[in-house]
């Protein structure tokens, strides 16, 4: 397989991720009317919405591992690709390429919806970015990241990585568990669980409403590549292979 079929899957593949995943929040924020930040229980997003969002995000990626898997890997997140190369199952050559690729994916997927909805996708719809909802403090957001990132990572890990998991179970299993994830901390974080797919957004609005949430990216940045890359050592801790 050549490089630039992988790096054009993962630009893809993060496209479909992130389109009709943060689509699908922006949708429901503007049916509800748009968001507040008044508390944690009060954000424009109900809990069946949450429901609805895990969903469209789960079977995103369901769909994306289908279809590029065999292709690229189906990484589709910055902190999976970084994750698989500190645990020696990717190549240090590759890291970049394909964290920009998944980050090109994003930035189009995030054009896309401003471009069919316009103006309102972010100043009602926010894109469907993450940020500090309601009372939720730095720390309850990098907790949330890291936890969520290393959940997806060790599925990842004990599926698609497991040679004993076929190509589908990996998939459905893992496009499940983003979609409780997504259910279970999106009143908390936004739930980014994804370098790429947070940032996009958060420029984008940037550059259209002038509202910045760039400062917090940070954590939306390290928290995951430290979720899932303590996943693939405790994976690794679990699954060692012992001498006969």
């Amino acid at each position: 397989m050549t490089e630039m079929k992988k790096l054009l899957a993962e630009v893809i593949g993060s496209f479909i991720l992130v389109f009709f995943g943060t689509a699908s929040v922006v949708l429901t924020l503007l049916i509800n009317g748009g968001p507040t930040t008044t508390s944690i229980y009060n954000l424009g997003i109900t809990m069946p919405d949450w429901i609805g969002i895990g969903l469209a995000f789960g079977l995103a990626l369901v769909v994306a591992i289908y279809a590029f898997g065999s292709v690229s890997g189906a990484h589709f997140n910055p902190a999976v690709t970084i994750a698989l190369w500190v645990g020696k199952r990717f190549p240090g050559k590759d890291v970049i390429p394909y964290v920009i690729a998944q980050v090109v994916g994003s930035f189009i997927a995030s054009a896309a919806l401003l471009a069919i909805i316009g103006p309102v996708a972010a100043t009602k719809g926010v894109l469907g970015s993450v940020g500090a909802f309601g009372d939720i403090s730095w720390i309850g957001i990098f907790i949330a990241e890291f936890l969520g990132t290393f959940l997806l990572m060790y599925v990842i890990m004990a599926t698609a990585v497991n040679p004993k998991t076929t190509a589908a179970d990996a998939a459905l299993s893992i496009g499940l568990v983003l979609a409780g994830i997504v259910i279970s901390l999106g009143n908390f974080s936004g739930c980014g669980v994804n370098p790429a797919r947070a940032l996009t957004p958060m420029v984008l609005n940037q550059i259209v409403t002038g509202a910045s949430a760039l400062n917090l990216y940070p954590i939306y940045l390290i928290a995951p590549i430290l979720g899932a890359i303590v996943a693939v050592y405790l994976y690794d801790y679990f699954h060692e292979e012992t001498p006969a």
